[in-house]
């Protein structure tokens, strides 16, 4: 199934941990039906020191479950599913919520 989600979009985070949180998309992995929310799901990572610099903990968005997010409606700033409706002979993404026509 294609995912309806796409690079860039807001989102608001339904589920989890950072339930209520909001980010745009930074990557999708249509494979495993995940996506990198910019702030959301941060874990830490240890860089080992090298020769030209030190050692460091680095913080950093993880993957987590596309269907603990909803979209943000751009009008209403509230989650809303997304649906698809054909104008022009063009397939465009439409929010259920207010029904605006979406990128």
């Amino acid at each position: 199934m294609k995912m309806k989600l796409k690079k860039g979009d807001q989102v608001v985070v339904v589920t989890g941990k950072d339930k209520g949180k909001t980010g745009a998309i930074l990557q999708v992995i249509a494979d495993e039906n995940r996506i990198v929310v910019d702030g959301v799901g941060m874990i830490k990572r240890h860089i080992k020191k090298t020769r030209g610099q030190a050692g460091q903990i680095v913080e950093r968005p993880a993957s987590i479950h596309a269907s603990n997010v909803m979209f943000m409606d751009p009008k209403e700033k509230k989650g809303t599913r997304i649906g698809r409706k054909v104008e022009d002979g063009k397939i465009v993404r439409v929010a259920k919520k207010s029904g605006t026509t979406l990128s």
